[in-house]
């Protein structure tokens, strides 16, 4: 092994032990909370919900998978930015990003309930890149779209995602938001086949120690409070 591979070996091995004493020592903060039992998110506040859902992601993956974890984003205001940037290389790129605030809701199937039951988790942020391929930040795996986080130093348990969409998403998206109609709404949807927990474990996702990995969003228009309604008892349950 040449000295630069050698070097540049020893680093990512640095950074990888850094980053997981880091999720071991975030999971930790997490785990008086994550134990607690499934029946008592009811009568949790919605950080510690928030909190619940992480710690089981990453330590109980397995049991919370047959609870079939949806994360839905209802977005309540929207910021759209285009920068203009030049790089190192003298070539202009154009930056799009989109900035969404939202209410976070937890949705998990118990055992004997025929419909998923409903759980809020608090506000947070939804921050995309739009792109024609994967950008270079956020950092996220090949196929990646996002990752969730929790562990946001200004705005503590809260939940952030990061993550990007080709133009082909927003311009079909965009017509959406433009409405000026009050009942119309737009959520984006987490479908729990699509979350995997950052570990060593799932080398195709990336992200912040401790964070969820996003493979895949689904968005959803809705034009009236009764089609989201007639939407959500006829939608399958997709298993993993």
């Amino acid at each position: 092994m040449g000295r630069t591979t050698l070097g540049k070996f020893v680093a990512d091995y640095d950074i990888q032990s850094f980053n997981q004493k880091q999720k071991l020592e975030l999971l930790r903060t997490l785990e008086s909370v994550g134990l607690r039992s499934v029946g008592e998110l009811g009568d949790m506040v919605d950080s510690d919900r928030c909190k619940w859902l992480f710690w089981n992601l990453h330590e109980n993956f397995d049991a919370i998978r047959l609870m079939e974890p949806t994360l839905q984003a209802r977005i309540t205001s929207m910021q759209f930015t285009i920068q203009d940037n030049l790089t190192l290389h003298g070539t202009d790129i154009v930056d799009k990003r989109l900035d969404f605030s939202c209410t976070w809701h937890l949705q998990l199937t118990y055992p004997g309930c025929q419909d998923e039951i409903d759980h809020a988790i608090g506000n947070g942020w939804i921050n995309l890149a739009i792109a024609q391929a994967l950008p270079p930040y956020p950092f996220l795996g090949q196929g990646q779209k996002a990752f969730l986080d929790a562990d946001h130093t200004v705005y503590p348990s809260q939940l952030f995602l990061d993550g990007w969409i080709s133009e082909q998403v927003w311009h079909e998206l965009r017509s959406h938001f433009g409405t000026a109609n009050p009942t119309c709404r737009t959520d984006v949807v987490l479908q729990d086949n699509g979350l995997f927990p950052v570990k060593s474990l799932f080398d195709f996702v990336r992200g912040p120690p401790g964070a969820i990995g996003v493979m895949n969003m689904e968005f959803r228009a809705f034009s009236h409070p009764t089609e989201r309604r007639l939407h959500r008892r006829s939608e399958p349950r997709q298993r993993s």
